[in-house]
């Protein structure tokens, strides 16, 4: 193998882990929208990519991305929960050695696709493993109550998401940002917004406001990062415990009634 390619490899990897992956990546380039880093071979236990190079960020990177990123996201999805074109199913979420099947749908509701395909199957993972108490799965229960009756829906579009995206999986490179390791299907514009604030990413005012100089966001969007952010601090909650349970707590809480 050459040194211009990386190779994600795990010889018990999940049936379709990684062409899961590469289908999400070829998905992704096909908006034309933010660069993604090339596919060059995929099987069932391995991934090789092009190998990038990483540059400091700058502030002309991020709001290229920002604009491009509202293009993507406005390239679409046939509904929520759907799984990118060249893939059928169910994807993935979560590290490399331990991801949770992540359900794929077909709703128009992005209230109902949220609460059947996130919200359950996070209260029923997490209280299988023992990481969340019963309170915490009723507290999920009654935020995906709220979601499925469409107290929280608008008429945004479903969206094509990157879908893990936190900022581990933004390259800044000489072509400016780069996607990687996406969990890609059609969702809400602003569940890859709250990922990108999650764990924090260089200059994300700048990428926020190029973002709506493309797309202007929905009024109130701040308030509902948290909303957002419900699913991956619950996987993270459900496979490290700890200080994630407290904070998925928190985030739940303004949303269950």
């Amino acid at each position: 193998m050459t040194n211009d390619v990386f190779r994600k490899q795990r010889a018990d990897a999940p049936p379709g882990f990684f062409e899961c992956e590469a289908a999400g990546l070829e998905w992704l380039r096909a908006a034309r929208a933010v660069p993604v880093v090339p596919v060059l071979d995929v099987g069932h236990d391995h991934l090789d990519l092009r190998r990038l190079v990483p540059v400091r960020p700058d502030r002309a990177a991020a709001r290229a991305f920002g604009r491009g990123l509202a293009a993507l996201h406005d390239a679409g999805a046939p509904a929520f929960g759907s799984p990118p074109s060249g893939w059928e199913g169910d994807g993935f979420f979560g590290p490399l050695d331990e991801p949770l099947p992540m359900l794929a749908g077909a709703e128009q509701s992005w209230g109902r696709f949220y609460a059947d395909c996130r919200l359950d199957p996070l209260a029923r993972q997490g209280s299988r493993r023992g990481a969340l108490a019963p309170d915490d799965a009723r507290l999920l229960e009654a935020v995906a109550g709220r979601l499925r009756r469409g107290d929280l829906d608008d008429d945004e579009a479903p969206a094509r998401l990157h879908g893990d995206l936190w900022g581990g999986n933004v390259v800044w490179t000489t072509e400016g940002v780069t996607l990687i390791d996406p969990a890609a299907h059609g969702g809400h514009r602003e569940s890859d917004l709250a990922m990108l604030a999650l764990f924090g990413l260089p200059h994300l005012d700048d990428v926020l406001a190029a973002y709506q100089d493309v797309h202007p966001l929905r009024s109130g969007w701040p308030r509902r990062v948290g909303l957002h952010q419900l699913y991956p601090v619950g996987v993270h909650a459900v496979l490290f415990g700890g200080h994630y349970v407290e904070q998925l707590r928190r985030l739940a809480a303004p949303w269950a009634g």
